[in-house]
């Protein structure tokens, strides 16, 4: 058993469950509770750190090699683990157009962090999971270097995010989360007593989340685990498109709660919630939970 030590990081577990006041639910007799997932740790923050953890465990402080788009909380957390633990890591990047560009932001945060950034066409980026394209890839890497899928969902990311549940136990009847590859939804609701339920927001179109999530569970579990559904109607058309009226929804939503919010998945989520409560999709005098599983990005330095 790897016993690798992830005790410097600190995380704050259990995360706070914080009460909101919001006409918008309570005039239908709904409580909103927020898990502020956002508060585990500044760099790992989330479901970054749940999905993380177990793999960090596993790769027992090798090099790590893993995937992401040009804006993915996914890289930044991978590096930011790899600086404050000192192991290498390796981002393998979505997009060789971006290889001649100045880094944005999220990516200039990764190389700080020493993280080894590889930009791949987008065809060899979708085939990431071939062994041939993914022995090419770590031809290229250190000796024994461990493989963190996109997003980090994997079988252990999903045990990892069960605890996400199991920390909701008796809180909530209806806990909401935004789903970008699965795997925190896969644990989520694994992790829920009987009763509750998770709810996904999907932040990608496409319809393939649901088929995903199952292969994760069956992959962590052996089979499905509790009560879920996806409602696929608040992507704004894709992966970090958002559109002036979810931002403006952001904003009055920040300024009803004094809340920073991260727009690429939080506000979906919270939008959704919002959305389906208006739509009297919940009987008056259930408990939702929405997970923050994010913070939004710090503006660059100097701005």
């Amino acid at each position: 058993m790897n016993t690798f030590d992830l005790s410097p990081l600190r995380p704050r577990l259990p995360s706070p469950l914080e009460p909101v006041e919001d006409e918008r639910f309570a005039r239908r007799g709904l409580t909103l509770l927020l898990k502020r997932d956002d508060l585990i740790h500044p760099d790992l923050p989330g479901n970054k750190w749940r999905k993380l953890a177990l793999n960090l465990r596993e790769a027992d402080g090798r090099p790590v090699l893993t995937f992401g788009g040009a804006y993915s909380n996914h890289l930044r957390a991978t590096a930011a683990a790899g600086r404050l633990l000192g192991f290498p890591t390796i981002g393998v990047v979505r997009g060789d157009e971006l290889a001649g560009r100045p880094l944005n932001p999220s990516l200039a945060r990764c190389a700080a962090d020493g993280m080894r950034l590889e930009f791949v066409d987008r065809a060899t980026y979708r085939a990431k999971s071939d062994p041939a394209t993914l022995a090419a890839l770590l031809e290229r890497a250190p000796a024994e270097t461990y493989v963190v899928p996109e997003g980090g969902s994997n079988a252990l990311a999903v045990h990892g995010c069960v605890e996400l549940g199991r920390e909701l136990a008796g809180a909530a009847d209806v806990v909401a989360v935004a789903c970008g590859t699965g795997g925190t939804l896969a644990g989520l609701a694994a992790g829920l007593s009987p009763g509750q339920r998770a709810l996904g927001i999907p932040v990608l179109k496409g319809g393939f989340l649901g088929t995903e999530i199952r292969a994760l569970q069956e992959a962590a579990f052996g089979g499905a685990r509790g009560d879920w559904a996806l409602d696929e109607r608040f992507h704004c058309g894709g992966y970090a498109r958002t559109g002036p009226a979810l931002e403006a929804f952001a904003r009055d939503f920040e300024a009803r709660h004094g809340l920073a919010i991260e727009r690429l998945y939080v506000a979906k989520m919270l939008h959704g919630l919002v959305t389906l409560a208006e739509e009297g999709a919940f009987p008056a005098g259930t408990r939702l939970a929405a997970v923050v599983t994010g913070a939004p990005e710090p503006p660059p330095e100097g701005s």
